[in-house]
């Protein structure tokens, strides 16, 4: 068999087909890649001899290159073979077809099968860019979460809205003294760049408020930001602190939440949720507490 030849046909195929229309052109390039990638292990004498016959993918890629052009570098084909023995994979496999070729290219250096299923999740559910990809992959937001928040992710179980977050919070610090920070200054790095805050506390977190207001008797209180969550249907208050986490905080927050379930929250909403933003986290603190929808993350300034 030559397997050159029928290489060589396939990604042929595949350019002319790169004319048609965006959807059927990723689904093409999908297909044609994983058989290119198929037909590579074949080339190289099945599974195992694929690890170590590198030699012949420099081959083709000189080919290749000088015939058809850019595209097919070593790196390249190398994915393809990649592609091609990940897909074997049948949860990954599904997911992956609706990613384009550079996303699956990033995700793929992972080299781990549940990264890669959660940066793909990702991908889909917020159709996210290349450089945006990078970034978050940079920044560890899988290894971030909570342990307890992985092991669902790999049993596919539903995960509660205080279980999304990623600890620590990154925030970026704009080249101030980490060690004299107010909380007011807090405040303000993360309102400077809401997006990246909201998008590290999970999905389906909209911006209400800072410093909002409430009168609790005679007296003017102040949440720090409100946000409200339309996936779980609830509103979350978020306090801010600069110092370790203290049991008074716990308390602050709660009579914040349930003023916020008083007097905001309608009969289709369920309960408020609270996030503590903390310098440092207390867990006995949280364990002990009687109020389960209350969460202590960590910040760290980058």
């Amino acid at each position: 068999m030559n397997y050159y030849s029928e290489i060589k046909e396939i990604l042929i195929n595949n350019e002319i087909n790169k004319k048609v229309k965006e959807y059927s052109k990723n689904k093409v390039e999908l297909e044609s890649y994983y058989n290119v990638g198929k037909l590579l292990i074949e080339a190289q004498g099945g599974k195992e001899r694929a690890k170590y016959g590198d030699n012949l993918i420099k081959k083709y890629s000189e080919k290749l290159t000088k015939e058809l052009g850019k595209g097919y570098s070593i790196r390249n084909l190398k994915n393809m073979r990649k592609f091609y023995l990940n897909c074997q994979n049948k949860i990954w496999q599904p997911l992956a077809a609706k990613l384009n070729w550079t996303q699956i290219c990033i995700i793929l250096s992972l080299n781990n099968i549940e990264k890669m299923n959660y940066y793909t999740n990702l991908c889909i559910q917020k159709s996210i860019s290349k450089r945006q990809l990078q970034e978050i992959i940079k920044n560890k937001e899988y290894e971030r979460l909570p342990e307890s928040t992985k092991e669902k992710l790999r049993h596919n179980e539903e995960i509660s809205l205080i279980e999304t977050e990623k600890n620590p919070i990154l925030i970026k610090n704009n080249n101030l003294d980490i060690n004299n920070i107010k909380e007011r200054t807090l405040q303000k790095l993360i309102l400077d760049d809401l997006n990246n805050f909201l998008n590290q506390l999970g999905n389906g977190y909209s911006y209400i408020q800072n410093e909002y207001k409430i009168k609790i008797g005679n007296t003017y209180n102040y949440i720090d930001i409100l946000l409200y969550n339309y996936i779980f249907k609830c509103f979350v208050v978020v306090e801010l602190k600069v110092t370790p986490l203290k049991k008074e905080h716990i308390g602050q927050i709660e009579i914040y939440m349930n003023y916020i379930d008083y007097n905001l929250k309608n009969i289709n909403d369920n309960k408020t949720i609270g996030l503590i933003v903390t310098k440092e986290n207390n867990e006995y603190i949280i364990k002990y507490s009687s109020d389960k929808r209350i969460k202590a993350i960590e910040y760290e300034l980058v």
